[in-house]
């Protein structure tokens, strides 16, 4: 995938998942939560309610032993180098170009603060287009202003 180490039980995940030819998408119908979402509990960058991971595993055809691997803490980020995979070092490159551009834009709409990647949404869509088939990322947190004290 990349030179990022995954964790024992995303690689455990992701082989039952590709193993029942199952989708994120799928998962989200199984779970009812965002498929952005599961991803982000399978690659142990989020944690399920024990219900949620119940209905993962289940999904995946797994042991229900595995639920306190999805609900434990997870430990958030990709590590301090630069990512060397081509898609994830796009965003990152993004964030080179356009990240104080952004940073400005919001400044002026909202005023000093930041946007929450905690109360936070991230949606992945495929927009057709005859010149080649478009991603689409929607991010969605909310503002927080710096306070004054």
């Amino acid at each position: 995938m990349s030179n990022v180490e995954l964790p024992e039980i995303t690689e455990h995940l992701l082989a039952a998942k590709k193993a029942k030819g199952i989708s994120f998408s799928d998962l989200e119908q199984a779970v009812g939560r965002d498929e952005v979402w599961i991803a982000a509990v399978v690659y142990r960058q989020a944690s399920a309610s024990e219900d949620e991971a119940s209905k993962i595993l289940h999904a995946l055809g797994l042991s229900q032993d595995l639920i306190p691997e999805l609900t434990a803490y997870p430990a958030k980020g990709l590590g301090p180098l630069v990512p060397t995979d081509p898609l994830i070092y796009r965003f990152y490159e993004i964030m080179q170009v356009y990240g104080l551009p952004m940073k400005a834009i919001i400044h002026e709409k909202f005023g000093d603060g930041i946007m929450s990647a905690i109360d936070f949404t991230l949606d992945i869509e495929k927009e057709a287009d005859p010149k080649g088939d478009r991603v689409k990322v929607i991010m969605n947190g909310k503002f927080l202003p710096y306070k004054k004290w």
